[in-house]
């Protein structure tokens, strides 16, 4: 009876009536059965073994109403599988920038790193939902197409890193924009979202950001679009160490074309948002998170296994047997 449950528990209620039963047959037992007056009850005084066994047959009526209230009861076990499906799902491209600024070290330890580490929780966060990623310096290029292939877009975000000899130094924030673009262009899921990720000016590529936005706008594409990098000064990569090939830093001024990132965000109907540290990083990434939800439906199915049928098969065969012996064992008992 492991995990069985009762459709109608209010019948247990009537077991209060099987003591009353009892107490009724108690006192109206000698009235239950034929009498015969006789001058002397000398030869019955110890009585039979079958005057013993009688108020068995009581016995088997009282299991008998019992399985009859467990049946009304209906037992049933239950097996519930849940099935999702997401109805409304969301593709997303992060368009990440890796110019040598990335690796500034306002945010710990350096900007890139930080994305990384909040962009991740992000991706394995949207479980419903499509990802790409697109990498932008001076040129740009798809890295990861858009997939619901979690754990490759994740590694590909691991080993997402500077390198000056595969994309030209610069910002092109519009080639960047119009690559994810591309990629979202023939979707056709509900939503198809861009985050446009920069720490400076756009001075590269052949692509102007405004018409790019524009282009994602004839789209249906919203940018969300996040400015990295503190107020004022930070350490700015400048140089290599000859001699160990690790790069050398000063501080420099933090410049963020904030302007243009507000104007990309507003004709898309997308949000700017600025990451002065690593704390607003990961809390922009949430804000994102929640202002992009993916609607699923659950949908629970109930198999039930009626258990009542054995109950009712134990009062029917217990009332026979109290019907045979009361008819033949018992037939001539007085």
């Amino acid at each position: 009876m492991n995990n069985v449950t009762f459709l109608h528990p209010e019948f247990f209620w009537l077991f209060l009536a099987l003591p009353l039963a009892i107490v009724w047959y108690w006192f109206k037992r000698n009235k239950l059965n034929a009498t015969l007056k006789i001058s002397s009850t000398e030869t019955f005084k110890n009585g039979t073994f079958l005057s013993k066994l009688y108020p068995f047959l009581f016995v088997l009526r009282l299991l008998a109403l019992s399985s009859i209230i467990v049946a009304l009861a209906r037992p049933r076990s239950v097996d519930v599988s849940a099935k999702s499906r997401v109805t409304k799902g969301i593709d997303i491209v992060m368009t990440i920038d890796v110019s040598g600024s990335m690796l500034a070290r306002d945010l710990k330890p350096n900007r890139l790193e930080a994305l990384k580490r909040v962009a991740s929780t992000f991706i394995q966060d949207r479980i419903n939902d499509r990802i790409g990623l697109v990498v932008y310096a001076g040129e740009s290029y798809t890295r990861t197409p858009v997939t619901s292939d979690k754990e490759m877009v994740l590694q590909s975000l691991k080993t997402i890193e500077y390198d000056d000899s595969i994309l030209a130094d610069g910002t092109g924030i519009g080639v960047g924009l119009a690559t994810a673009i591309n990629r979202l262009k023939d979707s056709k899921a509900k939503s198809r979202i861009v985050i446009l990720l920069t720490d400076g000016v756009n001075n590269a590529g052949t692509i102007d950001p405004r018409m790019a936005a524009d282009i994602a706008k004839e789209y249906g594409i919203k940018v969300y679009t996040i400015g990295i990098g503190t107020n004022g000064n930070a350490p700015f990569p400048y140089a290599k160490d000859p001699r160990t090939g690790q790069f050398l830093f000063r501080n420099m001024p933090v410049e963020i074309d904030e302007a243009l990132m507000k104007e990309i965000a507003k004709t898309t109907e997308g949000k700017y948002f600025r990451a002065t540290t690593n704390k607003k990083l990961e809390e922009i990434y949430n804000e994102i998170n929640k202002l992009e939800t993916t609607e699923i439906q659950e949908q629970k199915y109930f198999n039930y296994d009626e258990k009542f049928k054995p109950f009712v098969g134990l009062a029917l065969l217990l009332l026979a047997l109290e019907l045979l012996l009361k008819n033949t064992v018992f037939r001539g008992f007085l």
